[in-house]
């Protein structure tokens, strides 16, 4: 599956019409788990699909395994040092020391400080084993149940395909807890910081084994949302990711909210808000048929939403409604965030920009 978080979820097959190529040397084929991302100035205007803080720093992930850091605001950047070349496709720091990165290959990378240096915890060879080991133990547990045993089937598929199949998002609650999501329905969650990881596909409603695109909490609740209108809040109670239904049918890309009110957004302008938990959502218009590819809250607590042309929409009542804002050039998003300095960070084709919004 040769193509980047955010192409995925828009469906911009001319961004990534290019087969990934993996390294080559004169003995064949190096695989790009087993290559370090090369250092480049040219990386910062390179593909970049995922950004997050890490406390005042900014940190970017993307193509062949690149990850910038940024100390004022995106005016400048440096190259971390990561040790796969992967296609990298989102970020997630729950403090400014620890963060995670996620992406092709299974891909997944920690780093201790601030994003510096990374060093990789899992990857796709791991996954399907991690899975067969995982439900075997479970399926033999109970010999009755019918799910375990096919996802005992699933993890078998997984290990005879390899590291194919790639983790799309990671958001931690603490830097000892933390999930990752990404296709088919794949998750897994941690509680000592990725040393290891356990398999959670039965703790989720998704008898399709829909994409998940993104995980964050929003409105109280902590949100997965995927492809097909596939929208999921976590149950504390009983430990599962539940249906939260939406009127759309249509896949969404991400999350974005405050501790009262939840917004899900996607495909051809779409945007649903929630004020009770996920119990009901409403659609929020924005006049725009193109996808919504990100979205971000900024420092005077205005919401911003970013669409996969660069348009960018802003609310002021906690995203009841949202208005389009001019700008003097637009370029396709894949994740923005807010900066210390006020400025609005956009990564995606054309590298990492700073947008002043009024």
């Amino acid at each position: 599956m040769n193509i980047l978080k955010w192409a995925l979820l828009a469906g911009l097959a001319a961004a990534v019409s290019a087969p990934f190529c993996r390294p080559v040397v004169a003995q064949g084929f190096v695989d790009v788990l087993d290559t370090p991302a090369q250092i480049s100035h040219l990386a910062q205007h390179g593909l970049l699909v995922g950004l997050a803080s890490a406390g005042e720093r900014l940190v970017a992930v993307g193509q062949r395994g690149h990850i910038l850091y940024s100390d004022n605001g995106g005016e400048s950047w440096q190259q971390a040092r990561v040790p796969v070349s992967s296609d990298l496709v989102a970020v997630h720091f729950p403090s400014a020391s620890h963060g995670w990165a996620v992406g092709h290959d299974g891909v997944v990378l920690h780093s201790a400080d601030g994003g510096e240096s990374w060093q990789r915890q899992f990857d796709g060879r791991q996954v399907g084993p991690n899975m067969l080991n995982h439900y075997r133990a479970l399926a033999r547990a109970n010999p009755a149940n019918e799910a375990l045993a096919a996802l005992v089937g699933e993890a078998q598929r997984m290990t005879e395909e390899g590291a194919d199949k790639p983790f799309l998002d990671v958001w931690f609650e603490s830097e000892r807890i933390g999930y990752i999501v990404g296709a088919f329905n794949l998750i897994f969650r941690t509680e000592d910081g990725g040393s290891t990881w356990t398999p959670w596909l039965e703790h989720t409603d998704n008898p399709s084994a829909l994409n998940l695109y993104a995980i964050r909490p929003a409105g109280g609740e902590l949100l997965i949302a995927g492809e097909q209108g596939l929208l999921l809040k976590l149950d504390r109670s009983s430990g599962r990711f539940v249906p939260s239904p939406t009127p759309y049918a249509g896949s969404f890309f991400g999350i974005l909210g405050t501790p009262d009110v939840a917004l899900v957004f996607g495909l051809r302008g779409n945007v649903f808000r929630s004020v009770d938990a996920g119990a009901s959502w409403s659609q929020v218009e924005t006049g725009l048929p193109v996808s919504i590819t990100s979205g971000t809250r900024l420092a005077d607590g205005r919401l911003a939403l970013l669409s996969q042309a660069g348009h960018l929409l802003l609310s002021s009542d906690d995203g009841a409604s949202f208005q389009l804002q001019p700008q003097p050039a637009m370029t396709p998003v894949a994740a923005a965030q807010a900066s210390t300095t006020g400025a609005l960070v956009l990564v995606g084709t054309r590298g990492a920009r700073r947008l002043l919004v009024q």
